[in-house]
């Protein structure tokens, strides 16, 4: 049998992911962002992996301040805490005047809220994959906040949460590759937020907002929000 070169992209789902809050800082300026490509690479010295898109703001503090921290989330971690990491950008928005936060022993920041544990790393390797870069970062700090909490993993996040990927992370799948290959029938037509990346599927509805399944994008209310990012109606384009 011999196999063609076309990619199942709907089989990225099933790469098992947890979810994450890098930061960084430099001089006065905190940043940080959702992620959900953290793995430890060794065990002495305990090192990880971090990976971040060359745009994101983060990326800029990791390279010049040479510290980052890793937070690893809990299963319910609040909608609004996805939101402000994963769909806003440093550059703009201050993520950490309302979040509960330690101060690491290199001055970096570490996110306490919603975080199960967390790692104070100092950077050691950066590797450049192309859009992306790869932190290694060795860890001098370590702590547990509530270890009886169970962590939020990408596929919670995904199937339960509804969310989805940033256009700037590394597991970013374009929706229409995967709705090509589905079979042509007679259905709502879904729509994609253009800020976020989030689908609104007419067979699920939004059950965050109380909207049923089997309502079409078209009858939504005006004033009906993105349940991932916030962004309006007006932001989301026809897929299918």
């Amino acid at each position: 049998m011999t196999l063609s070169s076309s990619i199942d992209y709907s089989a990225l789902y099933k790469i098992t992911y947890g979810l994450y809050i890098i930061s960084s800082k430099k001089s006065d300026k905190l940043s940080g962002y959702i992620s959900n490509t953290v793995m430890q690479v060794t065990s002495d010295p305990v090192q990880f992996a971090v990976c971040c898109n060359k745009n994101n703001y983060t990326a800029g503090l990791i390279h010049d301040s040479k510290t980052f921290s890793i937070s690893a989330l809990q299963k319910d971690t609040k909608d609004d805490m996805i939101r402000l990491f994963g769909y806003n950008s440093g550059r703009d928005v201050d993520k950490f005047e309302k979040v509960n936060y330690l101060t690491g022993l290199t001055g970096v920041p570490i996110v306490t809220e919603d975080t199960i544990v967390w790692f104070e790393c100092e950077l050691v390797q950066t590797y450049d994959v192309g859009s992306h870069l790869v932190f290694i970062g060795k860890t001098i700090k370590g702590d547990t906040i509530d270890i009886n909490l169970e962590p939020l993993t990408y596929s919670y996040y995904r199937e339960v949460k509804k969310g989805v990927a940033p256009k700037n992370a590394p597991t970013y799948i374009d929706i229409s590759k995967i709705s090509k290959s589905e079979p042509q029938q007679a259905r709502l037509s879904k729509y994609e937020c253009q800020v976020c990346g989030y689908v609104y599927d007419p067979d699920d509805g939004d059950s965050k907002s109380g909207i049923p399944g089997g309502t079409a994008f078209e009858d939504l209310p005006d004033n009906w929000l993105c349940p991932v990012c916030g962004t309006r109606k007006s932001d989301f384009e026809k897929i299918n």
